[in-house]
């Protein structure tokens, strides 16, 4: 095990395989069973897993399957910004920002000028999001049916096809 590699796990971050071989044929024999497994300790005994449990697996291999590292962490884990803002794609400046804006609440230890955030405040800030850009993306395509933009003329489908194959045939 590499340094780094090293490095990440203590960090409770788990990266995937580098052969993914393994991982590969897990993934298909759990969406190929739909009940959660057992467990099979080294001594042959079984325990059958909690749903709940089946259901990360499910999730931490359909990460690490897509070459995703996983961390697992409480939902009243505080995060520092930096943390904050790594989990939500953005900068560290930009998480400040929302934070200011009171978009996002935070925690400032006694004595300290750090901001600590709850992984849970962090989460729901995210899913807000989603559900935000969803709702406008919903709002834009409900307007482009209305303008008519979703209803192309036959003729206008022949000649994206044509221009298709003829992109392709000049590329291959």
């Amino acid at each position: 095990m590499t340094g780094a590699h090293r490095e990440v796990r203590r960090k409770g971050t788990v990266l995937p395989p580098e052969d993914l071989r393994e991982l590969l044929n897990l993934s298909v024999f759990l969406e190929q069973h739909n009940e959660p497994a057992a467990l099979l300790g080294p001594d042959g005994q079984q325990i059958p897993l909690p749903v709940e449990v089946y259901e990360v697996l499910v999730q931490v291999v359909g990460a690490m399957r897509r070459r995703r590292a996983v961390t697992i962490a409480p939902v009243e884990q505080c995060l520092t910004t930096q943390q904050a803002a790594d989990l939500l794609g953005i900068s560290r400046p930009t998480l400040i920002k929302l934070v200011e804006q009171g978009q996002l609440p935070c925690e400032k230890p006694s004595g300290s000028r750090h901001r600590r955030l709850l992984l849970s405040d962090v989460l729901d800030y995210q899913e807000r999001r989603r559900a935000e850009r969803g709702a406008i993306l919903s709002e834009l395509v409900r307007d482009a049916e209305e303008d008519g933009l979703y209803e192309p003329t036959a003729e206008a489908y022949m000649n994206a096809v044509e221009e298709a194959r003829a992109a392709r045939t000049s590329e291959g």
